[in-house]
């Protein structure tokens, strides 16, 4: 994903004078590029990532276009009060890009995990928040973020994520999910980095003679609620899928959909319960040990299912 964004960044740059790059002392192997291409558009602030967002939004103000782009901690927590006073209250179309989506720094440690971020980022007026599923959908919503009037926080993974689109012909629209795999019965709804995931959950229950559907939630708000009451037609059972806490993310902004909208359906929720992980370790092995694997989804789905 790191790629589709820099080089989606690279072509902007070359198209328009307006857009600009800023990071916090991150980004090494990554956006040399950028800044021995367009010296003038790159600034490095150091590790100062309040002021990173604070110099972010002076070019705004003064008609650029800004890519703040950091590890995803620093880039949402660390200045999220400059987030709230500086971009949004300001309504300054600034498109913050944190890098390491959910536990792709497993053996980091819980200070590098990123667990809480869509939830902030989420509660915040005005920001849009976007969850790409691979390096595709990270191209096309690095491009279609100009094209907002107001910040956003685009969520990307670190390197090496497979991908979820067989081509790049299908159509990308910031608040449009995309439906990977039609279906009856269950309707799998993931972002980021769990979009892969779920298609594997989804072969696990077609082989067990199930018909799931698969959406790609990459915009989490505003969320596509219009696809949620399509779904609700033909599934019964909706199962959320995020590498993130299961306060405040996904789940829960699909949950708050179906209970405004009186949707006849049941949502079960898989993600990060209320915790910080316990011991440093891979991304495979923090999703097994917390209990939302690929193969933990796909057995407590089977149950479901069969309670209908």
């Amino acid at each position: 994903m790191r790629q589709g964004f820099i080089r989606t960044v690279m072509d902007l740059a070359a198209e328009r004078e307006d857009v600009y790059l800023v990071t916090a002392d991150t980004g090494f192997t990554i956006l040399e590029r950028f800044r021995e291409r367009y010296p003038d558009r790159y600034l490095n602030v150091g590790i100062a990532e309040a002021a990173m967002v604070g110099v972010a939004a002076g070019l705004a103000l003064s008609g650029k276009r800004v890519f703040c782009y950091t590890i995803v901690p620093f880039a949402t927590i660390r200045c999220f009060e400059q987030i709230r006073v500086d971009l949004c209250y300001q309504k300054l179309p600034v498109a913050l890009v944190g890098v390491g989506q959910g536990l792709t720094y497993g053996t980091a440690g819980a200070t590098h995990h990123a667990i809480e971020d869509i939830a902030v980022m989420r509660a915040l007026p005005g920001m849009t928040v976007i969850c790409p599923g691979d390096a595709l959908e990270t191209a096309r919503a690095v491009r279609a973020s100009l094209e907002l009037d107001g910040p956003c926080y685009i969520r990307i993974g670190k390197s090496g994520e497979p991908p979820v689109h067989e081509s790049e012909d299908f159509e990308f629209e910031i608040g449009k999910g995309c439906l990977l795999r039609p279906g009856r019965g269950l309707a799998l709804i993931a972002t980021s980095n769990m979009v892969e995931p779920a298609l594997r959950v989804a072969e696990a229950l077609a082989a067990a003679g199930e018909d799931p559907a698969v959406v790609s939630m990459h915009t989490v708000k505003p969320l596509d609620r219009g696809l949620l009451e399509e779904l609700s037609r033909t599934c019964p059972l909706l199962a959320t899928m995020e590498e993130h806490s299961l306060i405040g993310g996904l789940g829960s902004a699909v949950a708050e959909a179906v209970v405004d909208g009186n949707l006849p359906v049941k949502v079960v929720r898989f993600g990060i319960p209320d915790t910080y992980a316990p011991v440093a370790g891979s991304q495979d092995y923090l999703r097994e040990l917390l209990g939302f694997s690929p193969a933990h989804v796909a057995a407590r789905l089977k149950e479901e299912l069969v309670e209908q």
